[in-house]
């Protein structure tokens, strides 16, 4: 009877063991697949070069905050993004090409600078990372550095620390092939910004 039992510990301490293996095995698989399917991902939004969208807008700072609504036609070169107030009255235009970037606000007046984050930080109190967000709003890395990143099994980006930004992605849908994030949030040590895109226009590669 006494080696019975231990015959039949064994079994069930066999089975166990045999169990947890095939689950470890299947977790490394799954996070290999994801691994493959994110840089899929990666690679495929890359190549995107053109995007228009509309959207949200909310910005949240130590001294100023803003919420409103988003135009945004992007291409390699030039950048230009209209941005509205709650009731819809357009409070700035921001224009960029390869040699300036000029902001205009409500009055006409035109301030320009070195760069975005300048720019929109003396004309609007809070800095526009421009540059990151054109690759940021579509799910992917800019070239910057890359501190630290994660995504989901699907191997979509999920969150990602770059450029002194944590930011978190959501709300993925396809748009011409290509999965793109609904909502990106960004904080900073100054800065706290979220993007809520409403829709997506013109992507090409």
């Amino acid at each position: 009877m006494p080696m019975q039992l231990t015959r039949h510990f064994l079994a069930l301490s066999m089975v166990t063991l045999l169990s947890a293996c095939a689950s470890t095995a299947h977790q490394v698989t799954m996070s290999a697949d994801s691994s493959v399917r994110n840089q899929t991902h990666l690679q495929r939004n890359a190549a995107i070069q053109q995007f228009s969208l509309q959207g949200r807008i909310g910005v949240q700072t130590n001294n100023k905050g803003f919420s409103g609504g988003l135009q945004w036609q992007h291409s390699a070169t030039n950048d230009n993004i209209a941005l509205f107030s709650p009731l819809g009255g357009q409070v700035a235009q921001i224009t960029k090409s390869s040699d300036q970037i000029t902001l205009t606000d409500a009055n006409g007046k035109q301030i320009s600078a070195a760069n975005a984050e300048t720019l929109t930080y003396n004309a609007l109190g809070w800095s526009l990372p421009l540059t990151g967000l054109s690759d940021w709003s579509l799910g992917r890395p800019s070239n910057s550095p890359i501190q630290a990143s994660t995504w989901d099994e699907q191997g979509l980006l999920t969150t990602l620390n770059q450029d002194g930004w944590k930011i978190e992605f959501s709300n993925y849908t396809e748009q011409n092939g290509h999965w793109l994030p609904g909502k990106i949030s960004l904080k900073s040590d100054q800065v706290n910004l979220k993007l809520l895109v409403e829709n997506w226009n013109n992507i090409t590669n």
